[in-house]
């Protein structure tokens, strides 16, 4: 099948239409750029006077221009060394957003009985406030070292490794819906950057939001303009 344009900025490939919610029983997002607007470790990064140069190694990265996303990410973390506690309160009271039609999709996904995981290459002291947000049933991201209220430039190791990237995504992903007795056919995920397609490939249906034209092209919904409940004109509930 090619690609067609199901209405302005929403298109879809490789897939037979329509598709109903009901049939699937989990729903995978990233945070950055997809159930929040911002890059938050670029706007952390403003904090300390270096956004510029965080945001050219995050887009590198998300357009899958750096081969090692763990070091790149452990490049940017280095540069937020000495940001308080209550500055990245105050980033996330004043710089982080919920994406428009993000609450929507994933209230349609809940009563449809889909399972909903935030699985992000961002920190916890984020996620964790999306994920109570938006009452997601789990999540997994990156856990920032911090030493008497102050960022070390470090990140935590977990049990499962150190760094979620593209790699652990995708086993996430897998591992919880084998946990969950759910086919990946059965799961979507939803992205927009080089480090979600790992992910995006193990599911039975694969979204790109406003994402990288890399992410695009290998998408079978691929939202373009407006909001995340777009997928909802795909996807009836």
């Amino acid at each position: 099948m090619s690609k067609q344009e199901v209405s302005p900025g929403l298109e879809v490939q490789d897939i037979a239409l329509p598709l109903q919610l009901k049939n699937y029983r989990l729903i995978a997002f990233d945070m950055d750029s997809t159930l929040v607007t911002s890059e938050c470790v670029d706007e952390i990064a403003d904090v300390v006077g270096k956004k510029a140069e965080v945001a050219a190694i995050t887009e590198a990265a998300m357009q899958g221009l750096i081969s090692d996303y763990k070091e790149s990410l452990r490049q940017r973390v280095q540069l937020l060394r000495g940001v308080s506690v209550a500055q990245l309160e105050s980033v996330y009271a004043q710089r982080v957003h919920l994406t428009p039609g993000a609450r929507e999709l994933v209230q349609a996904c809940q009563q449809a009985g889909l399972k909903t995981l935030l699985v992000s290459g961002g920190f916890t002291f984020f996620t964790d406030r999306i994920k109570a947000e938006l009452g997601l049933d789990f999540a997994r991201s990156n856990v920032l070292e911090l030493k008497n209220g102050i960022l070390t430039g470090r990140m935590v190791d977990q049990a499962w490794g150190d760094i979620c990237d593209g790699a652990e995504k995708r086993k996430t992903v897998l591992d919880l819906a084998s946990l969950l007795g759910i086919d990946p056919s059965q799961a979507i995920a939803v992205g927009d950057g080089a480090n979600d397609i790992p992910m995006m490939q193990a599911v039975g249906l694969s979204v790109a939001f406003h994402a990288k034209p890399r992410v695009r092209s290998q998408a079978q919904v691929a939202i373009n303009s407006g909001g995340l409940d777009r997928l909802l004109e795909v996807l009836h509930p």
